[in-house]
């Protein structure tokens, strides 16, 4: 049976540490372990190396690959202009990853995002069915987000409102 890789993208209004995002910053820690407490959550990509003096571009991400961010990012890539925020899980089903995204500290965050963040020209998330145990990359994330947005829902990269089924049918 597969399960659901799901990615999220925005670009901040603000670098972090600006007072302007700090609202958006300090909510994270507590949606990030909301979600690791979610049922159906199976895994969400952590860096392994947590140096604070590293950026998430170069830190190691061990299976989830090198960090990158699709060609929608016009922000920097030092600490200190670091503008992105995005991540990478992997849930049971469509459903599961549903409950989470719209409840709790990270529905607290989709209220808040027009404070935080710049107006989306591209998709903000995308999902795609993988077989178990395979640990999508943060280059298969890309790969999906610049896919959903440059040619809509399809297998390979989809939406809630316009979700596919797994490839087995469950």
């Amino acid at each position: 049976m597969a399960v659901i890789a799901f990615t999220t993208f925005a670009i901040m209004k603000a670098p972090y540490g600006n007072p302007e995002v700090q609202g958006f910053e300090d909510l994270t820690p507590a949606a990030f372990l909301q979600a690791e407490q979610s049922p159906g959550f199976i895994a969400r990509a952590v860096e392994i190396d947590d140096r604070t003096e590293l950026t998430n571009f170069e830190r190691d991400w061990g299976a989830w690959g090198a960090f990158k961010v699709p060609r929608f990012y016009d922000g920097g890539f030092e600490t200190v202009s670091d503008t992105r925020a995005s991540t990478l899980s992997l849930w049971e089903s469509i459903a599961a990853v549903r409950a989470f995204v719209y409840s709790g500290f990270h529905k607290q965050a989709l209220i808040g995002r027009h404070a935080w963040f710049r107006k989306p020209e591209w998709p903000t998330y995308a999902m795609w069915w993988v077989t178990p145990g395979l640990i999508p990359t943060w280059g298969d994330a890309v790969k999906r987000l610049e896919l959903l947005h440059d040619s809509g829902p399809t297998r390979e990269a989809f939406t809630f409102e316009h979700a596919f089924d797994a490839p087995n049918g469950k």
